[in-house]
């Protein structure tokens, strides 16, 4: 029909012109269009400019505030991740921090003798074998049972070595005799041994139950530090025996820890006192635990207003072995934190006045991707064995506790039991001493994997403490303070307590100022795609719009034209294939049927005169132009037979 010419005509310019923009045959055509068509400026300059030193420069330049743009967005997106710190302060009333009192001595002496008798009588002999010392000559004041006994197996298995020259050569605290010894040497309190007289070195050997050639040696530069580690050691393998009904009488009640005791200003007593057992520490006492619901607080700072007791230490029932100072510790927590007074606690002076002034700080720290803290713990795949709020304290003691329950097969006395498991004894676990050192040692250097796997909480707590101390009490006044504690302690009349037996303990508000810290983003999202908006139109003059028309030419349509192309070649070669196989020449019409359609006359619009320009000249073999149009409005037709006369004489003149 009529449209027949029309279509083959844009067949013909499909196949014949310049290809230009997205659909463009080659990566160089493309490129050109793009930098000839986009908004980026340096672009377009890279194209259009006269000569190659201007185009250098331009190409320098726009390759430079390329580099620029991918340098400032990465420090963007850097700085999106990091976090700024505020400070605010407010003054109101505040809630009064959970105070864990311990003595010490966590167990009476003069009730603990029968079970720690042989212990004792072990220390003490070695003590005369070693240094020469003899009870009678020292200054403790109390007498072990003396009873015929050889020592039990446990003492015979791990008994005090004195080492000899450096060497392997050591003395035997039971036998007195010099016996080679192999294993490990470990140095417990440094790392340089005592470089004066190596007489002085103490230890004990360490072997493993199931392997008696794998042995570690401990050794300690200070005799006292051999003496009172062996000591704990042998002395929590007792304890470990012992119900914890048993150990709880064995301790101190609070009648007996506490004297007076006063907070705001008003009477307290041990009603205000909830008792917990530490292992370490024995009964501790801790004042406004909360356990009732109700959490006391403070409406005025100062010493007058805040937590004053009067504590009642009996140093002449202390354990001489187990430890060496006098007093008692305390801790400042929150309520829901478990209170490790073995780690941070705060000791306090017999004969004296400590007054502790509080500051009080709540801290909030953003959790990823901002820092690597846990807001619960949930996520931390350790068992909380505390039954209290997470920490990283609490964290690392539950990982080596499943770490010991795992390994040993038992549980270290010092920290709380995990289901299922029981207290590491000689009795049960010959191993276990050997096998504490050995993973205690990995735990140390980070090699168990708690210190990876714990993390710190997001949201803390702090009470920033201010200690002072102070004679307690005046010499003026000691006379009749010591007489009436007496009286209100029970005690005769004239029989007054020792000053060195007491404590005086103040706990208190410096102020009323509530410090929060908290962690901010720095930026948000709207404020990062504003900052990369900014850096884009400030060396690129791009927008969004630009980016987006850079991902559509340089990975879309790149990938468009490889794969056209890949794909051309395949399909030639497939022809040229089925084409050898079936032995026909190649016909003259291939060459002018090859070649690609033109998606500038994709529509089915008749071809323009401003299209038809653009066709390309001919080259070798002339190609049949298009003809002109015939157009009947270009026919001129005489409307008259014969010419006008006037016509006749304007053309004369």
């Amino acid at each position: 029909g009529a449209t027949a010419p029309g279509k083959k005509i844009t067949a013909r310019l499909k196949r014949t012109l310049p290809v230009r923009g997205p659909q463009a045959p080659t990566l160089s055509e493309l490129m050109r269009w793009y930098c000839l068509n986009t908004n980026t400026h340096g672009c377009r300059r890279i194209v259009v400019s006269r000569g190659r030193l201007r185009r250098f420069i331009w190409i320098l330049l726009t390759l430079s505030a390329v580099g620029l743009i991918l340098w400032q967005c990465a420090e963007l997106l850097m700085n999106y991740y990091s976090a700024s710190v505020s400070v605010t302060v407010q003054f109101q009333k505040l809630p009064f921090p959970a105070v864990t009192i311990c003595n010490i001595n966590p167990y009476k002496y003069s009730s603990m003798k029968d079970y720690l008798s042989e212990l004792d009588k072990e220390t003490k002999k070695a003590l005369e074998t070693f240094y020469g010392f003899s009870e009678g000559k020292s200054k403790v004041r109390r007498s072990v049972d003396e009873r015929n006994s050889t020592g039990s197996d446990f003492f015979k298995q791990i008994p005090l070595l004195k080492f000899e020259d450096f060497s392997k050569t050591v003395i035997d605290l039971r036998s007195g005799q010099k016996r080679k010894i192999e294993g490990s040497v470990f140095h417990k309190d440094s790392s340089i041994v005592n470089s004066g007289d190596s007489n002085d070195i103490i230890g004990f050997q360490l072997c493993d139950a199931n392997n008696s050639s794998e042995c570690a040696l401990y050794t300690f530069s200070s005799g006292v530090n051999a003496i009172q580690e062996w000591y704990k050691l042998h002395y929590m393998n007792i304890m470990a025996q012992i119900p914890l009904e048993t150990k709880e009488k064995l301790s101190y009640s609070a009648d007996d820890l506490l004297l007076t005791c006063f907070f705001d200003g008003l009477s307290c007593d041990k009603r205000h006192f909830t008792r917990f057992h530490h292992p370490l520490h024995g009964n501790c006492y801790t004042f406004n635990s909360g356990e009732n619901g109700t959490i006391l607080s403070t409406s005025t700072g100062g010493s007058e207003y805040g937590l004053q007791v009067v504590l009642f230490i009996d140093e002449a029932d202390y354990n001489p072995f187990l430890v060496t100072s006098t007093g008692a510790k305390i801790i400042v927590h929150d309520q829901n934190e478990y209170p490790f007074i073995e780690d941070i606690g705060t000791e306090i002076e017999t004969a004296a006045a400590t007054s502790i002034g509080m500051h009080f700080t709540r801290s909030r720290k953003l959790s990823k991707p901002y820092s690597d803290c846990t807001e619960t713990g949930a996520d931390i795949p350790v068992e909380n064995l505390y039954n209290k709020s997470y920490s990283l304290q609490i964290c690392l003691h539950s990982c080596f506790q499943k770490a010991m329950v795992d390994s040993c097969g038992c549980a270290q006395y010092a920290q709380p039991l995990p289901a299922g498991a029981e207290y590491c004894n000689y009795k049960k676990n010959p191993n276990w001493m050997y096998c504490y050192y050995r993973l205690h040692e990995k735990f140390v250097k980070e090699q168990l994997g708690c210190q990876q796997i714990c993390k710190d909480a997001c949201s803390f707590k702090e009470w920033a403490l201010t200690t002072s101390i102070a004679q307690w009490p005046s010499t003026v006044s000691e006379d009749w303070m010591l007489r009436v504690l007496s009286w209100d302690k029970g005690q005769k009349i004239n029989k007054k307590l020792n000053k060195t037996d007491l404590a005086n303990l103040m706990v208190f508000y410096k102020d009323l100022n509530e410090r929060f810290i908290s962690e901010n983003p720095a930026n948000t999202l709207v404020i990062l795609l504003s900052n990369f908006g900014g850096q884009l139109g400030l060396w690129m003059s791009c927008s969004v719009v630009c980016v987006i028309e850079i991902v559509e030419v340089f990975f879309i349509d790149s990938l468009s034209i490889v794969m056209r192309r890949q794909w051309q070649k395949a399909k030639k070669w497939w022809n040229d294939r089925k084409r050898d196989r079936s032995g026909k020449p190649p016909q003259a019409g291939d060459l002018e049927r090859q070649g690609h359609d033109n998606p500038v006359c994709i529509d089915e619009d008749l071809p323009t005169f401003n299209t038809a320009l653009r066709l390309p000249l001919p080259q070798d073999n002339p190609l049949p132009r298009t003809p002109p149009p015939n157009y009947s409005t270009l026919r001129l037709e005489t409307a008259f037979t014969e010419q006008l006369p006037d016509t006749l004489e304007v053309g004369q003149h």
